[in-house]
């Protein structure tokens, strides 16, 4: 796995924070250092626990980093001009990852929302980060009816900015998977033309942060760490 890691998402509310905290914990279990960076927390107030404090409490020893926060929850680029606070650029971002590398073995970039929610009024994006980081982009999909169309539309844009997409994991695979939701296991690699990386189960976030520590390598396949294999997942 690269250095630096940018994880998004399809959407909003689709488990981009407790991925995060997945890869964070078996990255950890294999004895590596991690940072996460979240650039712009928004929805949460001065004092409270945001998405990289969450991904701290689940996973463990990280060092977890916000560059800006919003109290709206509102995209990043509208959340910071209602405030009147300084809204985050893309080299920042990038400046900051880059940072973090250098003492850390795995940087987890986590964004807001989806790969184009504005940071800024110039239109920059958590994909501009991505390419000025070099890195790849892991995608954080739902698991039910819709979420095919939304995950190609990712894929595709990625493709068309010449970024690496890594795979897809689904943020939260349901107790009891509906048709579509089973149907989708084998569609998703179809449309984004990447691999299924992982399927984190619902309401783990929770879990006893100890339990979640000792389970997440299970949830997601090798090349995030852990041990979760998709066909063996995919059988009837």
């Amino acid at each position: 796995m690269s250095s630096v890691l940018v994880i998004t998402g399809t959407g909003t509310e689709v488990g981009k924070t407790v991925t995060t905290a997945a890869v964070a914990a078996a990255a950890l279990a294999a004895g590596r250092s991690v940072a996460v960076l979240k650039p712009a927390q928004t929805g949460v107030l001065p004092g409270e626990c945001g998405d990289a404090d969450e991904v701290a409490r689940l996973a463990g020893a990280v060092t977890s980093v916000e560059l800006a926060r919003y109290p709206e929850p509102l995209a990043p680029a509208r959340a910071a001009r209602r405030s009147g606070l300084a809204p985050v650029r893309p080299v920042e971002v990038a400046e900051a990852a880059g940072k973090l590398a250098a003492d850390h073995d795995l940087v987890l970039v986590e964004g807001a929302g989806g790969l184009l929610v504005r940071f800024d009024d110039e239109g920059g994006t958590l994909a501009d980060a991505a390419r000025l980081l070099d890195a790849p982009v892991l995608v954080v999909a739902s698991a039910g009816l819709g979420t095919l169309n939304t995950t190609e539309l990712t894929a595709r844009e990625l493709r068309a900015r010449r970024l690496d997409l890594l795979g897809v994991v689904l943020g939260s695979w349901p107790n009891d998977p509906d048709l579509a939701s089973r149907c989708n296991l084998a569609d998703l690699p179809v449309v984004a033309e990447a691999p299924l990386l992982g399927a984190i189960p619902e309401g783990c976030g929770g879990l006893p942060a100890a339990i979640f520590r000792a389970r997440a390598s299970s949830w997601l396949a090798p090349r995030l760490g852990g041990t979760w294999n998709a066909e063996t997942f995919s059988a009837p």
